[in-house]
């Protein structure tokens, strides 16, 4: 697989990817913030109805301020139109 075009730029992109949970028993296996059953695209919803990322922490307490920032770098990973290696939760 490629390198991402913007990897000498943002270094932090894969970590942040790490914050990002893929498990088929929660939620439907859409993308949520790691720990939590908040999906990436609710964040990223949020985000572009103008919600900034402290108006979305009071109203989601358990999120910080990186897991704002991994559902950007999730939603700038899908929006380049590849698999997105995201590692899958199973069950034990």
């Amino acid at each position: 697989m490629a390198p991402s075009p913007c990897a000498p730029r943002c270094p932090a992109v894969n970590p942040l990817l790490d914050r990002i949970s893929i498990d088929p028993n929660v939620c439907f296996g859409r993308p949520c913030i790691r720990g939590t059953r908040i999906w990436v695209s609710l964040v990223l919803d949020l985000l572009s109805s103008g919600m900034t990322a402290d108006e979305i922490r009071a109203d989601y307490p358990q999120l910080a301020d990186v897991d704002i920032l991994a559902a950007i770098a999730y939603g700038a990973e899908a929006a380049r139109e590849r698999i997105i290696p995201v590692p899958q939760d199973r069950a034990a």
